[in-house]
């Protein structure tokens, strides 16, 4: 009996995992879409969603459904409440990813992001990759100095996010009010993406030592 309850477990932490892997890849592919603007690929990302959100209701299901069989307390409680918060991080996650996608959508054929911008955008992008491959290895690995590193390693997003905003505050800025706005939420939604990332190691810090990080959990 106690072994089929923690493989229901180890189901729920899979779940995350898989959730982690899909919304890393969207928000790679939604960077493509959006500096290339490819409207297939944003469609297929904005349609991909959907998986990542039935994912989301069956984890949830799946933690009811523990918390109502079993009863668990101390440490299993902590994993399904943990793990129910990092599902709704990684939902968010998925999102935000098809917000990005739905920006190239929109202003295609034309592309959103200026040329002057496009290699910060596209770091944007790839350290939000990156950001959510260290979330998935952590939930996996428990590794609490990696979750505290992925916290490190947000600060550039950070930095990225304040030089989009020193572009648009320069008089020499030329692309119009329209094209600010695009810049200005998309550079929102890669810094809210890597929060939930971060979001994620913290949960997992707090799982492993039952101590919230200096932040905590947003």
């Amino acid at each position: 009996m106690r072994d089929a309850y923690h493989e229901e477990l180890d189901s729920i932490s899979d779940g995350l995992v898989e959730m982690a892997n899909l919304v890393g890849s969207a928000i790679g592919l939604a960077t493509t879409a959006l500096l290339d603007a490819d409207l297939k690929l944003a469609e297929s990302v904005i349609s991909a969603d959907e998986k990542v959100d039935d994912l989301q209701r069956d984890l949830e299901n799946r933690a009811i459904a523990v918390l109502a069989r079993q009863q668990p307390v101390t440490t299993d409680l902590r994993v399904v409440v943990t793990s129910l918060r990092m599902s709704a991080d990684l939902e968010r996650c998925g999102v935000l990813a098809q917000h990005v996608a739905k920006l190239a959508r929109m202003r295609y054929p034309q592309r959103a992001v200026p040329r002057d911008l496009r290699r910060t955008i596209l770091e944007m992008g790839q350290l939000a990759q990156r950001l959510m491959a260290q979330a998935a290895e952590v939930v996996i690995t428990q590794d609490v100095d990696a979750a505290l590193q992925l916290e490190k390693d947000d600060d550039r997003m950070d930095e990225l996010h304040r030089m989009l905003f020193q572009h648009l505050m320069d008089d020499r800025w030329q692309h119009g009010v329209e094209t600010a706005v695009d810049v200005t939420l998309v550079g929102r939604y890669y810094e809210r993406f890597a929060d939930h990332a971060v979001s994620v190691a913290q949960r997992v810090v707090y799982l492993v030592t039952g101590k919230l990080t200096t932040d905590g959990p947003a």
